[in-house]
């Protein structure tokens, strides 16, 4: 059972918004990428520069969509994401897009993020 079905108690759905942070947190940990910001920065090298920028200033956040985090990361890391997440590489995806906004935005204060 993977990290995402554990704290789902085994019903793979919708996670709480509130949930999210711990979780990506959990996962990037896992990976090479090693945290929040090794995360972003690979985001913004892909190509989503312009979107990061939003999530980690004060405007609104603009969204992001799962196939620009698979081109912006590549294939490869997805396919790591996911199964640290315990997921479909569709399914971790979709779970970045639909939170990784918020959470950069709440991890981050003055346009930087906060230290993890």
């Amino acid at each position: 059972m993977g990290l995402l079905d554990n704290l789902l108690g085994g019903k793979l759905g919708q996670i709480e918004a509130a949930a999210a942070p711990a979780l990506i947190s959990q996962v990037l940990a896992r990976t090479n990428l090693g945290d929040l910001q090794g995360l972003v920065s690979q985001l913004q090298q892909g190509g989503l520069g312009s979107q990061v920028q939003s999530w980690l200033g004060n405007g609104a956040n603009q969204p992001v969509t799962p196939d620009q985090i698979r081109s912006a990361l590549g294939n490869e890391r997805v396919q790591e994401l996911a199964q640290h997440f315990g997921v479909s590489p569709d399914a971790a995806l979709k779970l970045l897009s639909e939170h990784l906004p918020g959470v950069v935005d709440q991890a981050s204060s003055g346009g930087t993020l906060s230290a993890s």
